[in-house]
């Protein structure tokens, strides 16, 4: 090494040393321990937060969303982002900020293919990104979830609170790894599903793991997140399966009568990076249709267009509505370009390998509230639920370690670590404000179920 590159060396680290410092300052404004409350606002109403937000869906399929909702505490707090954003916009936070998720639970983590075949676990959704939100407050969700997960599937409420403590430890601990890393070494950092599996002890899961990592990647992998198609004497269609999946003029709402070949167009012409427009002048689009995806996401316009090549081989592109972040509606920060925009830069400051059709549009007079994506796979979209129900301690675990490097990308790591420490303090107090923030869930379910008839 030269005597140049030794003294950069010497600075990076004397930086890294200081920035540790100044992280650990801010717990003198904001002791750890002063995480572990959960102080509700006087005004809280989560039926009116929620009342808000299903105004601004679909009518359609507003009930759908309500019965989802309904189903458990988990579904609930899935479909309630707005609500927490409401309420951990009123709880302390130490000032430690990075590119938030802004919905951070247990499912919106998840694995996918890279474009260099690689199976990756990494955070997938990101409707309610935002820049420069504190740290504090995807961790609170995320610690909630597996909280209010756990409760869910008949774990003890110790139990849950000790689940809830490993997921933060995990992000914890991997952010100190991550602090004495380089800018790029962090941008370069992924997490691989095959490197799980020499930690699983139970061979069944293991070998279950393998095959679905496996499966993944081979040939049917390109169709495999496809709803069933059928060639009719029109072409290739859709077949329906209402009401989450139904062609557009069979929707009764105004909001729905896009014209969607237009806007897929309009996304791929002016989103999309040149050699990834190249390849699609391969295929040319055969069918559209309205699809409803998720939970939090049921009742805006979400679509997907059939694709098929010269050799009649499918490919299945989505276009989803951005809506503001609930983060940016409740005041955390302000975003000041188009919603689209927003998800997909969120999605590539996050992501260590970000879809190849990811694209969005500025001008507001080519929709820019919408963004283009690869519909998700099935096979590799059901290994979360296989290591959910079956690996839950390290599928916990494992989402805390992915959110560290995905926030580490956008942040000062060192700042972060300091902060948090070497000790527990960290990590029991965001497991206390998870239990609190799951029995405030269980209490919302309740008034929901009964203001909704769904008691």
């Amino acid at each position: 090494m030269t005597e140049n590159a030794l003294t950069q060396a010497d600075s990076s680290a004397h930086s890294r040393r200081e920035d540790y410092k100044r992280g650990k300052r801010l717990r003198e404004a904001t002791p750890r321990e002063a995480l572990a409350d959960f102080c509700p606002p006087a005004d809280r109403d989560p039926l009116a937060v929620i009342d808000t937000t299903l105004g601004d869906r679909l009518a359609s399929l507003r009930e759908l969303r309500l019965k989802l909702m309904a189903e458990s505490p988990f579904a609930f707090l899935r479909g309630a982002a707005d609500v927490m954003a409401f309420d951990l916009a009123h709880q302390r936070a130490p000032g430690v900020t990075a590119q938030a998720c802004g919905d951070c639970h247990l499912m919106n983590f998840g694995a996918f293919l890279s474009p260099e075949g690689n199976v990756l676990f990494d955070v997938n959704d990101f409707d309610e990104t935002l820049p420069q939100i504190d740290i504090v407050c995807d961790l609170r969700r995320l610690a909630a979830s597996v909280a209010v997960a756990a409760t869910d599937m008949g774990y003890s409420a110790g139990e849950a609170r000790k689940f809830a403590r490993r997921g933060v430890r995990a992000y914890r601990e991997r952010m100190l790894e991550l602090a004495v890393m380089s800018p790029m070494e962090i941008w370069n950092v992924r997490v691989r599903l095959r490197e799980l599996l020499r930690f699983l002890s139970d061979r069944v899961l293991h070998d279950r793991l393998s095959a679905a990592i496996y499966a993944g990647k081979g040939p049917q992998d390109r169709i495999d997140g496809l709803p069933k198609i059928a060639r009719t004497q029109d072409g290739w269609r859709f077949v329906e399966k209402p009401p989450k999946l139904v062609h557009l003029d069979k929707m009764s709402d105004p909001e729905a009568r896009i014209d969607l070949g237009a806007l897929f167009a309009r996304l791929i012409a002016g989103g999309l990076q040149e050699p990834v427009a190249t390849l699609l002048k391969r295929y040319r689009l055969c069918d559209t249709a309205f699809k409803a995806v998720g939970v939090g996401s049921v009742g805006t316009f979400c679509a997907i267009g059939l694709f098929i090549s010269e050799d009649e081989q499918p490919l299945a592109l989505q276009v989803k509505e951005a809506k503001a972040s609930v983060l940016e509606r409740f005041g955390f920060a302000r975003w000041p370009g188009s919603q689209g925009k927003r998800v997909t830069a969120g999605q590539r400051v996050m992501q260590a390998a970000s879809d190849i059709f990811l694209a969005s549009v500025d001008d507001p007079e080519a929709d820019g509230r919408f963004y283009l994506r690869h519909l998700k796979t099935r096979r590799l979209g059901s290994i979360s639920e296989l290591l959910k129900d079956q690996a839950f301690p390290r599928y916990v675990e494992l989402c805390g370690y992915t959110l560290a490097r995905a926030h580490a990308r956008s942040s000062r790591p060192a700042r972060l670590a300091g902060y948090m420490g070497k000790g527990e303090a960290f990590d029991d107090a965001l497991a206390s404000f998870a239990m609190l923030y799951a029995q405030q869930t269980q209490n919302d379910l309740a008034v929901f179920r009964t203001a909704y008839g769904a008691a």
